[in-house]
């Protein structure tokens, strides 16, 4: 989504333009490749974070980006997480990873508003992950946008990579999507769509119990970053 122009990409450009004119102030990200051992989470509070390379991207098409990192937007989801009972601490050298940094490279192409990125917890349960979001959501009330970033279906060790190892092709798709991405992605849309409230949330933890939840995650990653965004 970096490297080429993009549905995908036209897609969370119209997002950014939408929360500029909602007059948002800040950004909180959940991506699918930061989690913390143990019971911990962290949050960044790196001012000036740089960006972790990006397997088969040009580097011309993010190293000039300057991402916004806000300290004080960091310490503010501390303090409301550990109220509401996590065991969170602050990172202040954690560097942006692609899962947060190209969706605000193509969100905000002309500056980037100041932002941290929440961590995961390495066990991977639902509920927890929920309870974040629970917690970090009044935040939206001070325009604040919340953000999970990831994949409806995340399970790289299940991709056809041939195209993209060989030729940096991002859009081959030499053989269709395989029946179980189909349906995982299609339960996950309807979960979306079609609920609000506490009906979403329960849910959302119930996809983890979903017959093809393991084919189309290898982890829980790609998903429970989604749960940030609790509405």
């Amino acid at each position: 989504m970096l490297g080429e122009e993009s549905a995908p990409a036209d897609f969370w450009l119209s997002v950014g333009k939408e929360a500029i004119r909602r007059g948002i102030e800040g950004v909180v990200l959940m991506g699918a490749h930061w989690e913390c051992l143990g019971d911990k989470i962290q949050v960044s509070t790196n001012p000036k974070p740089g960006k972790s390379p990006v397997a088969y991207v040009d580097p011309k098409w993010y190293k000039d980006y300057e991402i916004n990192g806000s300290p004080e937007l960091g310490k503010k989801c501390i303090s409301m997480l550990r109220n509401g009972g996590f065991d969170c601490e602050p990172n202040e050298t954690f560097d942006f990873i692609h899962d947060t940094f190209l969706v605000l490279i193509r969100m905000f192409p002309h500056g980037c508003p100041p932002c941290t990125v929440v961590s995961m917890n390495a066990r991977f349960d639902p509920h927890y992950h929920m309870k974040m979001g629970s917690v970090l959501r009044p935040l939206r009330y001070e325009n604040i946008l919340l953000i999970g970033s990831g994949g409806s279906v995340h399970n790289l060790y299940r991709n056809h990579w041939s195209h993209m190892v060989l030729y940096r092709d991002n859009f081959a798709q030499y053989t269709p999507p395989e029946p179980w991405a189909m349906e995982f992605r299609q339960a996950f849309e309807d979960v979306m769509t079609g609920n609000s409230g506490p009906n979403l949330r329960r849910a959302m933890t119930r996809l983890m119990k979903h017959p093809l939840f393991r084919d189309a995650h290898a982890t829980g990653t790609g998903l429970l970053k989604v749960m940030l965004t609790d509405r």
